[in-house]
């Protein structure tokens, strides 16, 4: 199974740029769990206070929200994950066009379309599905020049 992945990659982006590919992969999923973490993170936070941010937005209350995500663990690791990812995209940048790894970070975007509907239970709409499946043609077309 492992081999057939391997070898759809390599028609897909070619063999030499493969350890491009697989870098770029690994900043997306680094920012996807970033982003996961600090959805989580936040959402913590925000019910650890009194009240709830997502209700009001006065500054005491986002004091507040501010003080309890600098100490979750959710939130640190969101960011810790991030900064790898930034500087893993460094070096993405040194290797690879700008203008067809960029486009490649949409990936991430069909991660967190799925991760989310499975980790936080949000809805995933026909319309959310239609747009996935527009970014996926995109990423496969980009992929092919």
């Amino acid at each position: 199974m492992k081999s057939i992945a391997l070898s759809f990659l390599n028609v897909l982006v070619g063999a030499g740029k493969m350890k491009n590919f697989m870098l770029i992969i690994f900043s997306v999923v680094l920012g996807v769990g970033g982003q996961l973490a600090l959805k989580y993170g936040a959402g913590l936070a925000s019910a650890k206070g009194s009240s709830r941010i997502v209700q009001s937005l006065d500054s005491k209350s986002m004091l507040a929200f501010f003080q309890n995500a600098a100490t979750n663990k959710f939130v640190i690791l969101g960011f810790i994950l991030y900064l790898v990812s930034a500087l893993s995209w460094l070096i993405i940048l040194t290797r690879v066009d700008l203008s067809l790894a960029y486009p490649l970070i949409s990936i991430g975007y069909i991660l967190i379309v799925v991760l989310s509907r499975f980790i936080f239970n949000e809805p995933v709409t026909s319309f959310r599905i239609a747009g996935t499946a527009l970014v996926c043609a995109g990423v496969v077309l980009l992929m092919r020049s």
